[in-house]
């Protein structure tokens, strides 16, 4: 039997703002342990929540980049559970009425068509604390409070996702508009971003929902799709086998690349939801939408759809130079700099993106700014150097920092274009191999790469590659007749 996997995401998304979603404290991340820490996050008898504008700005903002509804009265809710690092007994979270609802992301999946995933909802709460396993002795778990009430927004898709391709596509569009939108640092790593996927397998053909595992601790691009991949092959081999998946919480183990069971998986029902006592409804004001949608900046999409049609570069490339909004702003300052567009999108990507690469870093830790990158894609179009003294060029501007102009200077790279020059080499060369002079004369044409390679040797690569090799044919030319 062929079966079709259905997946959809659960992504929390921790917000950027100074201070906790419900009280005065530092929200930042790193701090010696249960420090920022007040009696509100605490849960201490008597204490009361107040609300963060800002955080309702910023998940406003979200569901207006998603195409998604805000709703004009949304309910903070208790969601009963208990867990070491939950010191209230419950999370402050959103239910039956999330603050936004029916949006849609359209992604770009590498292994199929472009697709549309429906986001169901997003909802404010408040994040827990965080467990900690080691360095405290054997069978001991220390627990630290700092992140507790920090402010989070979960979006929770339709399961219309049907590869880890699929998933992956989308995680990494929501990733990049957060930190468009700089509402999240993104940092899966430090679990600002994260998420949990959904995984289910129903035979292809039909409409019915399989029963689904939720696989948790996914911290990486790549461990959603190797995570999602495990699950499907479990659950086909589980189904062909005669048994049954059961509905459960699976932790995800990305160093032995496979999951195992956690707990059976909680319903609504579990979690005991009723409207939280201390917060009243809340009615998001109107100034406060329009002022969230003027802030919004170009999106991802729209950007790389305006870098296409302004700059005259390929839907790949464009979509690469607009993955994060720095690399965007980098590749602009690049182009604004006169450099040639499509020769520009090139050295910012395939040069400067594959150094920062080795390296771990990304464009912010760039150690070219963009005004020498530009300089250098001039230099190869006013044939200064070419491009392939470049490359040579590139080396130092990275590793010390220097523009290209102190470079060629210093390593004496200017390229060589004084025809008469050229030609006495190339006289040289072709009076060095009268064999391949010969045998070129008798119709052995491809031999004039031979001819070009040995003068760019000769001036140590530094002649202009377009005028070699038009008097090389010139002069080999000349013998024929």
């Amino acid at each position: 039997m062929e079966f079709e996997p259905v997946i959809g995401l659960e992504v929390h998304a921790q917000l950027s703002t100074r201070s906790k979603l419900f009280c005065g404290c530092p929200a930042e991340y790193g701090a010696e342990a249960n420090t920022h820490t007040c009696p509100v996050c605490l849960g201490l008898p008597g204490s009361l929540p107040v609300l963060n504008r800002e955080a309702v700005r910023m998940a406003v903002m979200m569901g207006l980049a998603v195409e998604a509804e805000v709703r004009p009265r949304s309910v903070f809710a208790r969601k009963n559970y208990f867990y070491p690092d939950l010191p209230k007994g419950y999370q402050t979270s959103q239910y039956e009425l999330p603050i936004i609802e029916h949006g849609r992301l359209r992604t770009e999946p590498e292994d199929g068509d472009p697709k549309t995933v429906g986001i169901t909802r997003i909802h404010m709460e408040e994040d827990a604390g965080k467990s900690l396993h080691e360095g405290f002795g054997e069978g001991i778990t220390a627990i630290d409070l700092n992140r507790t009430g920090t402010p989070l927004i979960e979006l929770v898709s339709e399961p219309d996702m049907r590869t880890p391709a699929e998933a992956v596509a989308y995680l990494k569009k929501l990733h990049s508009i957060v930190r468009y939108l700089d509402i999240c640092d993104g940092n899966m790593q430090e679990g600002s971003f994260r998420c949990d996927a959904n995984v289910s397998l129903r035979p292809k053909g039909t409409e019915a929902f399989g029963t689904r595992a939720e696989l948790k601790n996914l911290n990486s691009f790549r461990n959603v799709e190797r995570a999602i991949s495990y699950e499907m092959a479990r659950q086909q081999e589980m189904i062909e086998d005669g048994g049954h998946v059961v509905q459960e919480t699976r932790l995800w183990d990305a160093d032995a690349g496979q999951s195992r069971s956690m707990r059976s998986k909680e319903e609504a029902n579990d979690y005991r939801y009723f409207p939280c006592p201390d917060l009243l409804p809340l009615d998001v004001p109107q100034i406060l939408v329009e002022e969230a949608r003027d802030s919004l900046p170009e999106l991802p999409d729209a950007k790389r759809e305006r870098f296409m049609s302004e700059y005259g570069l390929k839907d790949y490339d464009a979509s690469v130079l607009t993955t994060s909004r720095e690399l965007a702003d980098y590749y602009e300052r690049v182009a604004a700099t006169g450099a040639d567009p499509k020769l520009a999108a090139n050295w910012t990507m395939v040069e400067l993106l594959g150094a920062l690469n080795k390296e771990g870093a990304d464009i912010t830790e760039s150690p070219i700014p963009a005004e020498n990158l530009g300089l250098l894609v001039q230099r190869i179009e006013d044939e200064t150097i070419s491009g392939k003294i470049a490359k040579q060029v590139f080396e130092p501007m990275y590793a010390e920092g220097l523009d290209p102009d102190t470079v060629i200077e210093r390593e004496g790279l200017k390229q060589i274009t004084d025809t008469s020059a050229i030609e006495a080499t190339v006289d040289e060369v072709i009076a060095e191999n009268a064999d391949q002079v010969q045998q070129y004369l008798d119709g052995k044409d491809k031999l004039l790469g031979f001819f070009v390679g040995q003068v760019m040797k000769k001036t140590g690569g530094k002649a202009n590659p377009q005028q070699v090799n038009q008097i090389v044919k010139d002069k080999l030319n000349a013998k024929k007749g």
